[in-house]
């Protein structure tokens, strides 16, 4: 049997007032309060409760399917959408017990950066984040963790590794070659040629011998269920998996979840019929990565393509990774002829302000901690359970702190908490540097630099901001960065604003 393996992303920004931890109201999301509110109605419940069948039958999609949610939406879904929720962990639960222990929820980077973009330590921290999140959720250890964008280069892949994960599953575009045995010279692989069958091996460039498999997934497929007509009916969409898996072991997919239901109205009724019915009839066996692992080990060694600059690739990206460093061309919506250019003195105010953060964190930590980084990469199990702080204090302290100093310790961490999600890859996505992402990410910049003045640290604002003065707006009217991050997302304005 042809195994067939779909795979959702499912991901939104965190959109809480990094004061308040609310949403506030979002008008564009209209009738709905903010936007989780209305993807959620769209898309995550409806999956969750698909009604299929004369009789009405629930069928949860996430059962059916490979699937991964942002650490930040699982935490709003379990305080807000506790049925979905449930629903979610229910279907990893139930199909580990029908995958031989393999569920079908994987892991995700914290707080959905660009990891290739990441410095090595908020690279690790993202992962470990992430990887805690899963545990934490769904009671078991993660196989793998989707890489925000699929963006990756050979540090990502190498940390994935070390930090245990089984397989990675990245856009075809992004194999650079392949070899059959370290004899064999090496193959250049054209982009989004590689054969999205077999599973591939990726070693450790340490030389230990360490590995992942990678899965590449099916480019075709995915361009027709993201962008095209695939899931106006589901007979269709499994025909055209029909006509893919001719000679093929494995037919595997990967696209945003919001796909089903919230690009495409009533695609997550197309996803249940053709999984619970048609799918199956077609003969194929409706499985996930970690079980097809276990009968068909990868057997081709496979580098990345590192892209134009060697800074990494992603799936959505033409130009590597540089749609979140620079303009590289790529653009979603906006007006004809709107610019990009805000995007790299964007990223370097942000980095100033990290690095700066960094410093302080270490410098002060090590008063504090008996390893400042060690507690930053734990802090995340603080962020799951609040009443854990006593024992985490205890665990990573360098003495016992006094009162004064334990909440010294926690601003330290609550700055690097926001210099992490700072780096959010919405807030370069699209097409302005006043949209809500962006706006949400100056604000996590802006509560940084509140909780380093409230503890005494020196933070180069006036720098910061000289250089947001350097990321204008596409739109006049809204001036440039400085004038932005002034007017909507420092700590000054959420007063006035109230």
């Amino acid at each position: 049997m042809t195994a067939l393996i779909i795979h959702g992303h499912f991901y939104q920004p965190p959109r809480e007032n990094p004061w308040t931890g609310e949403i506030e109201v979002q008008p564009g999301a209209a009738p709905y309060h903010d936007w989780n509110e209305r993807i959620h109605s769209e898309c995550y419940g409806p999956n969750a409760f698909a009604h299929i069948g004369g009789d009405n039958e629930v069928i949860n999609n996430y059962r059916n399917i490979s699937f991964n949610f942002g650490p930040t939406l699982l935490s709003w879904l379990a305080k807000h959408q506790t049925r979905t929720y449930e629903r979610i962990l229910a279907a990893d639960r139930e199909s580990a017990g029908l995958r031989s222990g393999h569920g079908n929820a994987i892991a995700q980077a914290y707080g959905h950066a660009i990891l290739p973009l990441c410095n090595p330590r908020d690279r690790l921290t993202q992962i470990i984040w992430g990887i805690e999140d899963f545990r934490f959720r769904f009671s078991r250890e993660p196989e793998s963790l989707w890489l925000p964008e699929t963006a990756c280069n050979d540090e990502t892949l190498s940390a994935l590794i070390e930090q245990g994960m089984r397989y990675v599953i990245l856009a075809p575009e992004q194999a650079g070659r392949i070899r059959s045995s370290v004899a064999e010279p090496w193959t250049a692989v054209l982009p989004g040629a590689i054969g999205t069958t077999p599973a591939y091996r990726y070693s450790h460039k340490d030389h230990s011998g360490r590995s992942i498999a990678v899965f590449f997934y099916h480019g075709g497929l995915a361009r027709s269920i993201a962008f095209e007509s695939a899931l106006s009916s589901s007979r269709g969409l499994v025909n055209g998996f029909v006509q893919a898996a001719r000679n093929a072991q494995l037919i595997n997919v990967a696209t945003d979840g919001e796909t089903y239901g919230h690009h495409f109205k009533f695609g997550d009724l197309c996803l249940a019929h053709a999984l619970e019915i048609e799918a199956k009839e077609a003969g194929f066996w409706i499985t996930n990565y970690g079980e097809y692992l276990d009968r068909h080990q990868p057997e081709v060694e496979v580098e990345l393509n590192l892209g134009p600059l060697n800074e990494g690739t992603s799936w959505s990206c033409g130009h590597g990774v540089g749609r979140w460093a620079r303009d590289c061309g790529c653009h979603t919506g906006g007006e004809v002829g709107w610019k990009q250019s805000w995007r790299e003195p964007l990223r370097a105010a942000l980095n100033l302000l990290r690095d700066d953060a960094a410093g302080h964190f270490e410098d002060a930590g090590a008063d504090l901690f008996q390893d400042p980084w060690e507690a930053r990469n734990a802090y995340v199990n603080v962020l799951l359970k609040p009443e854990s702080w006593s024992e985490f204090l205890r665990a990573h302290q360098k003495y016992e702190l006094t009162p004064d100093a334990a909440s010294r310790a926690r601003t330290l961490l609550e700055i690097q908490r926001n210099s992490l999600l700072m780096f959010t890859s919405c807030g370069w996505f699209f097409s302005d540097l006043a949209g809500i992402e962006t706006i949400q990410i100056m604000r996590y910049a802006a509560r940084l630099i509140e909780l380093q003045n409230q503890i005494g640290f020196d933070t180069p604002q006036t720098r910061f901001l000289e250089m947001m003065a350097a990321a204008k707006s596409n739109d006049s009217t809204k001036g440039n960065g400085a004038e932005i991050f002034l007017r909507f997302a420092s700590a000054e304005a959420r007063l006035q604003l109230g």
